[in-house]
């Protein structure tokens, strides 16, 4: 706590009582328009409170806290996700809170946002973001002390479900390790990238992650993931700090990699992918030619930890970069084809064991 050692002193011209105090390296002025010693008192009091906590008396309004906020995302963070954050502030937070002062924002307020935004049919992982932009902003001011508003109880809906993402099923799968071929201005031919499609089930590493893996990475049985290519050609660390990790290839993504290494094992990236959005389309017809249903190139992902699940989940967690914290099964696990039949084949040999044949 800083002390003042001065006192406000009136000012005849501008008829207010005025103080001036300083705190690390900053000055600032307060003032009363008050007569008498109510009004010294008032202004003493301000300067008090500044020097107390730094909580000013004139508090700042979210709209404008929120653009400096930003601004130390962008240090840190991707240009990708800082994009996302600012759409979400932009079309949901700043329209209900913006105008808020940060000294008269309660936790109703932000759970205000995050319910309206329940209405409004947004997936759960959806308003998950938006609890955690709004506690990373109420920390950021904490810490430059322009408030003590901590929304401990801000939470997500209990209603609140994950939206179905497709994932490739047994057939497509079967048609995928068997068929290599694509159409290319109505003929038939060889898809350059069926290793990368296939290397992305059979490792469930992210579209990103197979664009920045290089020849380098791979030391015999072990590939390292050191770097991904987001949506705009920048090279990242990866999506987060779990991202960064290293497994050993099953004998099947070993055999593709021998594969693509045939092929590029000359240059410097394993799949020379020029661009994620060029990946996508050259994806994308490669369905359509082989009468595929239509998934995304990160369902590919979903797809190999839907085909595992049954492994321990921790070692699922390091094999595709995910915390500890993180519910791998629950964003990730997808029903395949023939998983109810298989789950009561199981139960009844669960109870065929207990009580006999029978």
């Amino acid at each position: 706590m800083s002390k003042r050692t001065n006192t406000a002193v009136w000012e005849e011209k501008y008829s207010r009582w005025r103080i001036a105090v300083q705190k690390d390296g900053i000055r600032k002025q307060f003032y009363s328009s008050k007569p008498g010693r109510t009004g010294q008192r008032e202004a003493n009091a301000k300067a008090d409170s500044w020097l107390d906590d730094g909580i000013g008396v004139k508090a700042r309004r979210v709209d404008e806290l929120y653009k400096y906020w930003y601004a130390t995302l962008e240090k840190t963070n991707g240009t990708g996700n800082c994009r996302n954050v600012e759409s979400r502030w932009r079309t949901r937070i700043l329209p209900a809170i913006g105008k808020k002062r940060i000294t008269s924002l309660t936790e109703q307020d932000l759970q205000n946002v995050v319910d309206d935004a329940y209405s409004d049919g947004l997936s759960k992982k959806s308003l998950q973001s938006l609890c955690a932009d709004m506690r990373a902003f109420c920390r950021y001011c904490r810490a430059r002390k322009l408030t003590t508003f901590n929304p401990e109880g801000l939470h997500v809906p209990a209603g609140a479900r994950l939206k179905g993402k497709a994932i490739m099923q047994p057939d497509a799968l079967q048609v995928l390790f068997s068929v290599d071929t694509t159409l290319y201005r109505g003929k038939r031919v060889h898809d350059d990238f069926i290793c990368a499609y296939r290397f992305a089930i059979l490792t469930g590493m992210r579209p990103g992650e197979l664009l920045g893996l290089c020849w380098e990475d791979v030391r015999g049985d072990t590939v390292t993931i050191r770097r991904a290519v987001n949506v705009l050609g920048e090279e990242t660390h990866g999506k987060n700090e779990n991202a960064v990790r290293a497994f050993a290839l099953s004998g099947f993504s070993r055999s593709v990699l021998e594969q693509q290494r045939a092929v590029t094992g000359a240059g410097d990236s394993v799949f020379e992918i020029k661009s994620e959005g060029y990946f996508y389309k050259r994806w994308q017809v490669y369905l359509r030619a082989n009468d595929l249903p239509p998934v995304s190139l990160y369902s590919l992902r979903h797809t190999f930890v839907s085909i595992v699940k049954s492994l321990p989940e921790g070692e699922i967690k390091g094999l595709v970069g995910h915390s500890q914290s993180m519910d791998t099964f629950g964003w990730y696990s997808h029903e395949l084809t023939g998983d109810a039949e298989n789950t009561a084949r199981d139960v009844d040999a669960r109870f065929i064991k207990l009580l006999g044949s029978g």
